[in-house]
């Protein structure tokens, strides 16, 4: 028994390790990222919630007259008007899918390393701008939250956090997650929801949390899911029931079926983003998710500025 706990505990110290070089590794090659690419482009697409008091100076030719602060002008027997900035904190949320769908992947990556990934930038660029961030994990219950905050050290939590966090359960219940932010979050926030959004009745949450925030879904896909391989007889094992069947990847049929389904899948959840009026990032595990990260910020800059 004192050596299978040896033994444990020997394990349990590796994993720890092992973890703490993806945050290492993940630190210095999203902080690169950030500071490269993306801090400019997060700034522009990401406005602040408004406009703050700033001071007062004297009135010029050409002042709006509205802006006159008539306190300070009765007292200085002068002119005087208020000058503002934008109010630039905002709070990012990333809410995270941790089903067991999420650690499918054939190529380069499974769909969950990459999320962690997207994530880490995501929280690097809102600290880079003195943002707060924070994190949902969520399966068909909400896992863990942890509260919006600032700082560097705070970033890599979150990163620690998803890498090394062991789900309690398998299923996907985005809505689940969708109603937890509404009731939870009073001031608006940006919400990015990274998942494969292989979820059906998420409509109406969608809808609600999208009018009180800025909802952005990043969509996770792993290339197999959207292309048929013709590989024979596979044995296929559904990661969240754990259902096992096998399939003869020969058959005509079979391929048929499967290019239908996909293609049902992908129209429903364009559908589904297209009435809610908010728009996706889509990420393929075989594609470099930087260039889609990038083409969202410049497309969104264009949309704000």
């Amino acid at each position: 028994m004192k050596f299978l706990r040896l033994r444990k505990k020997e394990r349990e110290e590796e994993r720890l390790r092992e973890i703490l070089r993806k945050v290492r590794k993940i630190d210095i090659t999203t902080r690169k990222m950030v500071q490269e690419i993306f801090s400019g482009q997060y700034h522009s697409v990401f406005r602040g919630r408004g406009m703050e008091f700033s001071e007062v100076r004297e009135y010029e030719p050409g002042d709006d007259v509205r802006t006159i602060d008539w306190n300070v002008t009765a007292r200085m027997s002068k002119a005087y008007v208020k000058m503002f900035e934008e109010e630039r904190e905002l709070t990012v949320l990333i809410a995270a899918d941790m089903s067991r769908s999420s650690v499918f992947g054939t190529r380069n990556e499974i769909k969950r390393e990459i999320a962690v990934e997207i994530a880490a930038l995501l929280a690097f660029s809102a600290i880079e701008n003195s943002d707060l961030v924070g994190l949902l994990m969520f399966t068909d219950q909400v896992e863990k939250f942890i509260s919006p905050k600032k700082g560097k050290s705070h970033a890599l939590r979150i990163i620690r956090e998803l890498l090394a966090y062991e789900p309690t359960h398998k299923k996907t219940d985005i809505a689940e997650a969708l109603q937890y932010l509404y009731r939870l979050l009073k001031r608006r926030s940006i919400i990015f929801v990274i998942s494969d959004f292989l979820d059906e009745n998420i409509k109406k949450p969608l809808v609600l949390l999208s009018k009180k925030h800025d909802l952005i879904p990043i969509v996770i896909a792993d290339l197999a899911e959207q292309h048929f391989q013709r590989a024979g007889v596979v044995v296929l094992e559904d990661a969240e029931t754990g259902e096992v069947i096998a399939v003869d990847t020969s058959d005509s049929r079979v391929s048929e079926s499967f290019l239908s389904t996909t293609k049902e899948e992908l129209e429903r959840q364009n559908k589904l983003f297209g009435s809610v009026g908010v728009e996706p990032v889509r990420i393929t595990t075989d594609i470099d998710y930087i260039k889609a990260l990038e083409i969202f910020f410049k497309k969104r800059a264009g949309k704000v500025l």
